[in-house]
């Protein structure tokens, strides 16, 4: 049934299919419009990135992989050739070329006006309150009390909110030889551009001791705010605030959390580094 699904939207856009696979949230098949070579996502259900279609048209492709046509929860995408991961260069040692090239990301996609479909990052504050209510022990009610608290006070203090790509970071910067690197996968999400640098601060996953360094947090902080003149303390705060949340929506998708989760390491460093700033 899902194949089938596939087949039918490619063939109502109009595309030859040369490739398909599949991952857990996803059907995906790369081929051909016409001489074009594009992607097809199909998400198998509703979730944050159902209407990424909506999102991308609102970026108009400054900075993000420019969308040719889109329904709810489907998108027919430019193909990004080589479609090289950022996090290839944090993996052989660049990680200061990484930082510096998200920054020029973040510039290319910032004061956009969001589409209606679009929740607040105080929306996105309710998983606090559904963490809490679960009676769920695996992250410290203390540690969740302060985040949801700087949280919302960093929210309700916002001066300047936009269209932010909700999880910009090292797996979703791709490579193009033509366009240079741009982002993937927005979800969508209304704040001021300090918020954007959480998902930056906590990536790449696989080397915690690298992201959790107050080194290497200082350094990112200091170049991305500076590159767009944004305030380092409240990026600070919020990339604090979300490392726990981001914790938390581990667990609403069925995954353990336990001490050393790279999440919550990080989250635990930027407390620190938040009582000392």
């Amino acid at each position: 049934m899902k194949i089938r699904g596939q087949q039918l939207r490619a063939q109502q856009w109009n595309v030859s299919i040369e490739n398909a696979w599949e991952t857990s949230g996803s059907l995906f098949a790369s081929g051909l419009r016409g001489e074009t070579p594009v992607v097809l996502k199909l998400c198998k259900q509703p979730g944050d990135e159902w209407n990424a279609g909506e999102v991308l048209r609102a970026f108009d492709g400054e900075g993000t992989v420019r969308v040719l046509e889109s329904d709810a929860g489907a998108v027919l995408l430019e193909r990004l050739d080589p479609g090289t991961q950022l996090v290839e260069l944090v993996r052989r040692g660049d990680d200061a070329e990484a930082t510096e090239i998200l920054a020029q990301v973040m510039h290319q996609m910032a004061h956009h006006t969001p589409p209606p479909v679009c929740p607040t990052v105080m929306d996105w504050a309710r998983g606090f309150d559904r963490y809490v209510d679960a009676g769920d022990t695996q992250v410290p009610l203390d540690l969740v009390t302060a985040a949801a608290e700087s949280f919302r006070r960093l929210a309700a203090t916002q001066q300047n909110t936009m269209l932010l790509h909700g999880d910009l970071q090292h797996y979703n910067v791709l490579f193009d030889s033509s366009r240079g690197w741009v982002a993937i996968d927005p979800k969508g999400v209304v704040g001021e551009l300090e918020y954007e640098i959480g998902a930056i601060l906590r990536n790449p996953v696989e080397p915690p001791d690298l992201f959790a360094s107050t080194t290497v947090i200082d350094r990112r902080l200091h170049v991305l705010t500076e590159a767009l003149n944004l305030n380092y303390r409240r990026a600070l705060e919020w990339s604090f605030a979300q490392a726990v949340l981001s914790a938390i929506w581990e667990i609403e998708d069925g995954h353990a959390v336990g001490p050393n989760n790279p999440a919550l390491r990080l989250a635990g460093q930027l407390k620190r580094s938040v009582k000392s700033a």
